[in-house]
């Protein structure tokens, strides 16, 4: 079966569910789930009940589709994500993009929880994704391409939409919440990165830190979809200063975090315009 195949059933059984299309795509992070009980007139579907669809197997990720009015607009939240660490190709952790391309999604929302390796930024920070580096040492459109999808070489050159990013900022603005704004570099994981590989990180450019979103964002460039990233910085990973660290203490950071996580949200879902 192609992969084309495969997003068309997967389409076809959430379709038989649910009652509106989905205009807006939102990935839910680490600890960020819980925006998701915010949808109203929602239809929640296990994972594994779509067909083709991988099982998220990470904690404070619910494996779970949440289709249903947030602010007016018809949205499909994934309430946890897949990650190239947890032993699933790039192809399969991107999946759920294209489904949700096929569903009637324009626009992609992809969040994460993510270290801060600029001085300036602090655990709790919001920052908005302005553009990323791949240094997860894989691509999700390795491999044959279907036209049908995407074109074979896709242009990166705006893969965060600058008018969504210059939106969102104004939508902070206008809620009285500063937030960072830089650019996020993806990696493979699982292990947090050492000092050394840290400090390198940010003299390559970065100023955040995970292990998700990149592939994503490509496949919905692919796609072609417009693209917000915003991450939640949890830590700070700065190699000169790094203390050990665990998965508790980053979902911990992105609880406290929610309240201000969601009302930014909700804004930018509420004012942005779509085609």
């Amino acid at each position: 079966m192609s992969k084309l195949q495969q997003i068309r059933e997967a389409k076809a059984k959430i379709e038989s569910l649910i009652a509106h299309r989905p205009q807006i795509g939102l990935i839910l992070g680490s600890g960020l789930g819980d925006l998701a009980d915010e949808i109203e007139e929602a239809t929640v579907i296990s994972y594994q009940d779509i067909p083709h669809f991988p099982v998220s197997t990470v904690e404070g990720h619910a494996g779970q589709l949440v289709i249903g009015k947030l602010e007016g607009k018809t949205v499909v939240a994934m309430r946890g994500r897949f990650h190239f660490y947890e032993g699933y190709t790039q192809q399969e952790v991107v999946f759920p993009v294209y489904v949700m391309k096929e569903l009637g999604v324009q626009l992609l929302i992809a969040t994460n929880a993510a270290g801060g390796m600029n001085k300036n930024f602090k655990p709790g920070d919001l920052m908005l994704i302005e553009d990323h580096i791949n240094m997860t040492g894989s691509n999700p459109l390795i491999g044959p391409n279907e036209e049908e999808l995407g074109l074979r070489f896709p242009d990166m050159s705006t893969a965060y939409t600058p008018e969504l990013i210059a939106f969102s900022k104004r939508m902070a603005e206008e809620l009285g919440l500063a937030v960072q704004q830089g650019v996020y570099v993806g990696v493979s994981g699982p292990t947090y990165l050492t000092p050394a590989e840290l400090i390198m990180m940010r003299e390559l450019g970065g100023d955040a830190i995970g292990m998700s979103t990149v592939p994503e964002v490509i496949a919905a460039r692919h796609a072609g979809l417009k693209i917000l990233g915003i991450s939640c910085i949890t830590d700070i990973a700065i190699g000169e200063e790094l203390e050990p660290l665990t998965h508790e203490q980053v979902v911990e950071v992105a609880n406290r975090t929610k309240p201000q996580f969601k009302k930014w949200m909700k804004a930018i879902v509420r004012g942005v315009t779509l085609a």
